[in-house]
């Protein structure tokens, strides 16, 4: 029997994520005379790994521009997005996003920690990450990064599943 890609993408699918953006601070390059600013990259590939030290895991394709970024810079945020972000979620899944446009495009404002890094405003949750390592696997690499400091706000998250975004539903009775 030989896996059908497209089956086992289904099958991803049946596992239902919260939605994350990651974000990099990138005031210090400049394109086409401008500051770059913020790099965003749509990401549900996001787990806890360790509670002490406090390490979590992000998968990136090693094609996205992200992943360079990463690499380069080692500091990172994770936005954890609430139910009402899915606009932001869809800008920073696209291909084709100029960061740049990511405010008046989806309605992305961000503030900075005391690194700098960018944090999106309105999130669920903000996890502010150095990156510890970064292993290869298959076309993606998983970054292992520690967490350096945590922002927990009222609210339910933005979920995806089987393709679409979805809200938190009823609780289940026991």
């Amino acid at each position: 029997m030989s896996l059908n890609p497209a089956e086992f993408r289904k099958a991803m699918g049946c596992f239902a994520t919260g939605v994350t953006i990651l974000t990099v601070d990138l005031d210090d390059e400049v394109h086409g005379g401008v500051h770059a600013g913020v790099h965003g990259m749509t990401a549900n590939a996001f787990a806890s790994v360790s509670l002490d030290p406090p390490l979590v895991l992000v998968c990136v394709d090693r094609q996205a521009s992200t992943h360079a970024h990463l690499h380069a810079k080692k500091r990172f945020g994770i936005n954890v997005l609430s139910e009402d972000q899915r606009a932001i979620s869809e800008y920073y899944a696209r291909a084709d996003r100029r960061d740049t446009d990511a405010e008046s495009v989806a309605g992305a404002r961000f503030d900075r920690t005391r690194h700098g890094t960018p944090v999106l405003r309105g999130s669920l949750a903000y996890l502010e990450c150095q990156l510890r390592s970064a292993e290869d696997a298959g076309d993606h690499t998983i970054f292992i990064a520690e967490v350096e400091d945590v922002v927990v706000r009222e609210g339910n998250p933005l979920v995806f599943y089987r393709g679409q975004y979805r809200k938190v539903g009823e609780d289940v009775v026991k």
